[in-house]
């Protein structure tokens, strides 16, 4: 992770960390085979006929070790505000809930419940997703009645 973020640091990509290592630094640690990062549009080079690549340097592998780079997508401005972060800092949990909730995996959904039981803030998560994603406010509120479920 350290050895990525510099080299995004040096390239002058605006970085926070995302996936498994977020998840354990926001109270849940978990096992995890890459490093995932979210990162500014400036990782990438825009193409002709809409293809885009990464810029060059921005690594894929170190070590062996995935490296992971995701977006902010259309309508996710929001996503925005986490990349003024220092670069290299995990991501806020709220925006992490985020992230877990619009992704398909059931790991994820169980990353959700496990940071829900660690303690992270339910009523801020509830308040970030209010203002940018009602549409995934359900399946919190089911991720929060499960991990009530279990404890």
């Amino acid at each position: 992770m350290k050895s990525a973020s510099i080299a995004l640091t040096a390239l002058g990509v605006r970085h926070v960390v995302v996936g498994g290592l977020a998840v354990g630094a926001n109270g849940h640690p978990r096992a995890t085979k890459d490093v995932d990062f979210l990162v500014g549009d400036e990782a990438f080079e825009h193409h002709p006929g809409g293809f885009v690549t990464m810029k060059p340097g921005v690594p894929i592998q170190i070590n062996g070790v995935a490296i992971d780079l995701l977006s902010v997508q259309d309508g996710e401005e929001h996503l925005a505000s986490a990349l003024r972060a220092p670069m290299g800092s995990m991501i806020e949990a709220p925006q992490l809930i985020y992230l877990k909730l619009k992704s398909p995996r059931q790991k994820d959904r169980a990353d959700v419940i496990e940071l829900i039981k660690a303690g992270v803030e339910i009523a801020a998560c509830r308040t970030y997703l209010t203002a940018h994603a009602r549409d995934l406010l359900a399946g919190f509120e089911d991720s929060v009645a499960r991990a009530a479920s279990e404890e």
